[in-house]
């Protein structure tokens, strides 16, 4: 197949381009900073394009060209949750961007959604349920699928709502956990301040994520909503302690220094429903996806 990707320089990017080539696919990576997108090493099959998608004078048609699938990461401000431009600015231009991709003929997206359409709903969650977002972010993601779901009254387009849980890995966030707990860990702090720890969360290493929306991609039947997650609940204690293991060092965890997040319940974690129904119809060992 030949995919467009959005964001292909950020955190989840740079890994699912990579997983397409793995998979033979073709692939044009569209993000602003081509210098950055040097720094990943990949081979120069890549079609880079350096612009900004929400500008509104681009002509998604001549720039971009066609695609069997658009595989649309792109999202600044994270993890700035609470920010109200996540609605009042990103939302529109976002969907100002996919609207004219469909309107150019292009027939599928494969967009990444979040685990915060949810909201404050507790336990297991799975994609049948209502949203219910409770912060910016949150709320301009699932308004964004709405408007989505709406414009294919218009026009017949394939929309895979791919709804990311938590991920860690190569390239993270600076300020995310593992990112902080890593940098005391080379520094060789003797404690790490952070929350009791006891939340559960639905963590995945970026890697498998990326390889799920690439399996994703290449079965356009499986339409709608789709969590991208472990399935599996663990406490951020426990994830710091296993992290802290696997570096061979140690340090003590400064439990209950920081209050737990207000946007969010004390435990969730997905349920890979679709992805089990999937593997279920799928004949093909070579397209099999993970349970």
């Amino acid at each position: 197949m030949n995919i467009i990707v959005t964001g292909a320089t950020g955190f989840i990017g740079q890994h699912v381009v990579r997983a397409l080539i793995e998979r033979g696919h073709s692939v044009t990576a569209v993000a602003r900073n081509e210098t950055r997108a040097k720094s990943f090493g990949w081979p120069d099959t890549v079609r880079f394009i350096a612009c900004d998608i929400h500008d509104p004078r681009l002509d998604v048609g001549t720039t971009l060209g066609r695609a069997d699938a658009i595989i649309h990461l792109a999202w600044r401000g994270l993890t700035n949750y609470k920010a109200l431009f996540h609605f009042e600015e990103l939302l529109f231009a976002d969907y100002r961007f996919l609207k004219a991709l469909v309107w150019s003929g292009h027939k599928h997206l494969l967009v990444t959604g979040t685990c915060f359409e949810y909201g404050m709903q507790g336990g297991q969650l799975d994609e049948l349920m209502e949203t219910k977002p409770a912060n910016p972010y949150g709320l301009a993601k699932d308004t964004l699928r709405k408007f989505l779901e709406s414009l294919r009254a218009d026009r017949a387009f394939t929309l895979q709502w791919a709804r990311l849980f938590y991920l860690y890995g190569t390239g993270q966030n600076p300020k995310s956990l593992l990112a902080q707990l890593e940098r005391a860990l080379d520094q060789g702090d003797s404690e790490f301040p952070m929350s009791s720890g006891e939340q559960l969360r639905d963590y995945m290493p970026v890697e498998r994520a990326a390889s799920d929306l690439v399996r994703l991609v290449e079965h356009p039947e499986c339409d709608g909503v789709v969590n991208i997650c472990s399935g599996i609940p663990i406490s951020v204690r426990s994830l710091a302690e296993g992290f802290i293991k696997s570096r061979g060092k140690e340090i003590r965890l400064k439990l209950g220094q920081y209050p737990y997040p207000d946007y969010e319940p004390l435990a969730f974690w997905g349920v890979r429903t679709r992805w089990k129904e999937l593997q279920t119809s799928d004949e093909s060992p070579r397209l099999r996806l993970p349970a």
